[in-house]
């Protein structure tokens, strides 16, 4: 269960407020996987970001009952400047997981070779989304957030990354920005729309589809 509670937040640009939450008030439900769905600049990623805790609204709450990923595919969440071994290990203490498992898992993943140990500054798009979705898919979340990325590279690690998703949906929920509808309907089950601040929930994932894809067009 997420429940949002006169949740609001808002931006300054060019001299003026923007809000992109407005006093959102919705709980979703426990145990199913749901796309996150708006136009582009809808409020998607900052909603994924305040639910991560990785933003604070400017009021209301977010109130959960079980543990939440941090948005898989964004790279802030992870340090630059650190390897990608050392930020792992970061990771490991701030979630309570065991180290040297963690460690050993995301290496084998990964396949990041030796740049595992090279400064994440160094390292292309790709390879920080290879670090940041094995980190994620390393520990058990009730929750997965999953911001745009389910799987990159070539197809043979694509098709690696997606059957490791779908094994962690087993006994996990989702909540995915996607704009690639096949992988929407993969892996969700249910849906959000999110417009102009507010946010409409849909039991029936194909039409919060239809209801989406009727306000790009």
């Amino acid at each position: 269960m997420i429940r949002f509670e006169n949740l609001t937040k808002s931006f300054w640009v060019n001299g003026k407020r923007k809000i992109v939450i407005d006093n959102l008030n919705l709980t979703l439900p426990t145990g199913r996987s749901l796309a996150l769905l708006g136009r582009n600049g809808a409020g998607k990623s900052t909603l994924l970001e305040i639910v991560a805790g990785i933003q604070r609204p400017d009021h209301g709450r977010v109130v959960t009952d079980g543990t939440m990923s941090w948005p898989v595919g964004l790279g802030s969440s992870f340090h630059r400047d650190l390897s990608g071994v050392e930020n792992v290990r970061f990771i490991a203490r701030v979630y309570g997981v065991d180290t040297d498992d963690l460690v050993a898992f995301v290496q084998d993943f990964a396949e990041l070779g030796p740049s595992f140990y090279m400064p994440m500054r160094t390292y292309s798009s790709g390879m920080r989304s290879r670090l940041t979705f094995g980190a994620s898919m390393g520990i058990k979340f009730d929750t997965y957030l999953v911001d745009e990325v389910t799987a990159v590279g070539d197809k043979s690690f694509k098709d690696k990354s997606r059957a490791l998703f779908a094994d962690r949906m087993k006994t996990s929920s989702a909540i995915m920005v996607n704009h690639n509808m096949n992988q929407i309907r993969e892996f969700c089950d249910a849906g959000v729309v999110l417009e102009k601040g507010r946010a409409q929930y849909f039991d029936d994932l194909e039409a919060a589809i239809t209801l989406h894809q009727t306000m790009l067009s």
